[in-house]
């Protein structure tokens, strides 16, 4: 049986610190770090983040809308960073957010976790609003290659808390049921104890800003990736407190905006992502 993505990066993040590095080349980034906006500016960047975050993170993050905005050319250098992470021993988190289902959502997993695609990588950020079992072809994918599925259930946007915290029915329709977001870290929790060949296969998205969840997510059995600290306001000590309970190396805080204005030196960035690690380390023990 394959390793499972929740194991891999249990041993990446003992080996360097709890931070998931994001790299965002948005045009305000591109222009700071004196970058031509571009898919060559792009490229530049990305390749300069793995210089920096190479044996000092355990896992990088790349945000796909911004190289998909430049086309054919953004996706080729897009391709370039992913294969230079794998290089350099990093684990990749492709941020693609695709949700959808049958054929299309078989076409988005094989884009982002078959190992025959020149865009694969060792997880991708899926959204779940077609419905868990919509995921099947993503989740089917990853069990084989050892690879991991990120789901989007309590994001950080303020926007979103309305649609998470809705009160589902209760299965004898005598009142109110969990929350949507409860429900399905619920039935993501059943997936990693289980539901799937390989644990820990499924992951999701919790922000680091937000109030503690109902569901005790130290029972969830995969990778908690936690954006927010940083330039959304949440701080490493506020995120050791949401995910106390949760086992070592489960937790990964994303940090992109606050860490990439660090650049554009590849030093400077690999000095404040090495800082940035310990400060994380400290607060999740």
């Amino acid at each position: 049986m394959t390793q499972g993505f929740a194991g891999r990066m249990a041993e990446a993040v003992a080996a360097t610190g709890p931070l998931c590095a994001g790299i965002d080349p948005s045009p305000d980034l591109l222009a700071r770090w004196g970058l031509e906006d571009s898919a060559d500016g792009l490229r530049t960047f990305g390749l300069r983040c793995i210089e920096a975050f190479a044996g000092v993170v355990p896992v990088v993050k790349p945000q796909v809308a911004f190289f998909e905005r430049k086309g054919s050319a953004g996706l080729a250098a897009l391709e370039a960073v992913l294969a230079a992470a794998r290089d350099a021993g990093l684990l990749t988190i492709a941020d693609a957010k695709r949700g959808d289902i049958g054929s299309t959502m078989q076409a988005y997993a094989e884009a982002w976790l078959d190992p025959a695609s020149p865009l694969v990588a060792d997880a991708m950020t899926v959204v779940p609003y077609m419905g868990l079992g919509a995921l099947q072809p993503a989740l089917d994918l990853a069990v084989a290659g050892g690879k991991g599925v990120i789901v989007v259930v309590r994001s950080s946007n303020p926007e979103g808390r309305s649609l998470q915290e809705a009160r589902t029915g209760s299965p004898d329709d005598s009142g109110l049921g969990p929350s949507v977001e409860d429900m399905l870290l619920e039935e993501i929790a059943g997936l990693n104890r289980g539901g799937l060949e390989v644990p820990g296969t499924v992951g999701v998205v919790v922000g680091a800003t937000l109030a503690p969840s109902a569901f005790d997510l130290s029972r969830l059995g995969g990778v908690i990736l936690a954006p927010g600290v940083g330039a959304q306001g949440g701080t490493a000590e506020g995120a050791g407190k949401l995910f106390a309970g949760c086992a070592p190396g489960t937790v990964l805080p994303n940090v992109s905006r606050s860490l990439l204005s660090a650049g554009p030196d590849a030093g400077a960035l690999r000095a404040a992502a090495v800082e940035e690690c310990s400060v994380l380390r400290a607060a999740l023990g």
